[in-house]
């Protein structure tokens, strides 16, 4: 018999928020992340500005273990009280994480002097695996004791992550599961490569307005940085230790275009796929559907293909069922993107109310949806479906539920 999965903590680092608490005010209150770059000049690339974290200091060089570091501290202080998973419980670590940080400076060193002759061979930054040091440490101080799982399914990744968790639980595996994403391209060569691509937006004078998922007058993503964790648990075993139930975790699906290395399937086939195991998983009809938090990049191909993918998921109910991207307030955060936009999810059950998607002024041609506009909204639903879509055509979808104490 399959177990129930509930969410028993959240934890955030985002451009808007460092915990939980300030992420979710400013969430709410429609403020941008998004600002010109201080990590570096950008003054030679197209696109200067980002959507940074601000005022976080830590101990490394590739500030997304940074980033993890908090997001899980964080996570499991809201679920336990403290960082280590008790003892007695099966628990895993499941996350998504990016690239390794290239420095260029790095690089120079190698080429100059010989990879035989530089002198401190740990300042290289990309010898320093970031997955490997954050899967260790975050096991260690939270004292997992099954192997971790680390995915790298680009955009995907941190909603893979969850999925991967869950189905876990579900299937009595583990009893309990620290799962989420973390990560980092704000820097040259990260930066240089989106550009390269022309995924992103070059409205560099308006940075606050510069990230428009769905709008006619979108011209490619604002890139953004974080992390999102979440805590896992087989509902019996939440319940026996008394925990705060936050929300449930009740479907997972993905799917795999390999239509190109960079675009969607134009009719959004493979993201139909996606969200259409995730309901069959959670054993639920379309028409339970009461909200969708969307991938929703603002790049020109990525939208109407999305937007496709739901109409034909909701059918006429598209009309009614409310859309919003999170995109549009704290950028394309990559491998965490759908880790942090499930924190999202939870947080709408928990405030009882959606975010609107911002700067969406004027829907584009083929990306009709109901688009939540301007202000959130009330929202009393019982469940969220939330999607992530990354580079090759990687999907993934979640089912995301109140709590109801049964």
């Amino acid at each position: 018999m399959n177990k129930r999965v509930v969410i028993t903590g959240i934890g955030a680092v985002t451009p808007i928020g460092n915990n939980v608490k300030d992420f979710a005010r400013n969430l709410f209150a429609m403020r941008s992340g998004a600002g010109r770059i201080q990590r570096f000049d950008p003054a030679e690339l197209p696109t200067k500005i980002a959507c940074e974290v601000k005022n976080l200091d830590g101990d490394f060089r590739d500030v997304k273990i940074t980033f993890a570091l908090v997001a899980a501290r964080e996570a499991l202080r809201h679920a336990f009280g403290q960082l280590a998973i008790p003892d007695h419980a099966k628990s895993l670590l499941s996350m998504g994480i990016g690239l390794e940080l290239f420095a260029v400076d790095d690089l120079i060193s190698l080429h100059n002097k010989g990879h035989e002759n530089v002198e401190d061979a740990n300042s290289l930054t990309f010898l320093n695996t970031p997955s490997d040091i954050c899967a260790h440490l975050i096991c260690q101080e939270a004292k997992i004791n099954h192997s971790p799982l680390l995915h790298i399914s680009a955009c995907a990744a941190g909603t893979d992550a969850i999925g991967t968790a869950f189905l876990k639980i579900r299937a009595g595996h583990v009893q309990v599961a620290l799962a989420g994403g973390t990560d980092s391209m704000i820097n040259p060569m990260g930066l240089a490569g989106f550009c390269r691509i022309g995924a992103m937006t070059q409205k560099n004078d308006t940075p606050d307005i510069a990230s428009r998922p769905f709008d006619k007058d979108r011209d490619g993503f604002v890139l953004g940085e974080g992390s999102g964790f979440l805590v896992l648990e087989e509902e019996e075993f939440a319940k026996k230790r008394g925990a705060k139930i936050l929300a449930t975790l009740e479907g997972y699906g993905n799917s795999l275009d390999a239509y190109s290395i960079s675009d969607p399937h134009p009719e959004g086939a493979g993201a139909l796929k996606s969200m259409s195991r995730a309901l069959s998983i959670a054993g639920l009809n379309v028409d339970q559907i009461d909200a969708v938090n969307a991938h929703g990049t603002a790049t020109p191909k990525n939208d109407p293909a999305e937007s496709a993918a739901i109409r034909k998921l909701l059918g006429e109910r598209y009309k009614q069922v409310p859309v919003s991207s999170t995109k549009s307030l704290i950028g394309h955060c990559i491998s965490a993107a759908g880790a942090i936009e499930t924190v999202v999810c939870v947080l709408s059950f928990l405030e009882n109310k959606l975010h609107a998607t911002r700067n969406l002024t004027e829907v584009a041609p083929g990306c009709e949806l109901r688009h939540i506009l301007g202000e959130p909204i009330e929202f009393k639903g019982r469940y969220i479906l939330k999607n992530s879509f990354g580079f090759g055509g990687q999907n993934g979808s979640l089912i995301v539920g109140r709590w109801v104490n049964s």
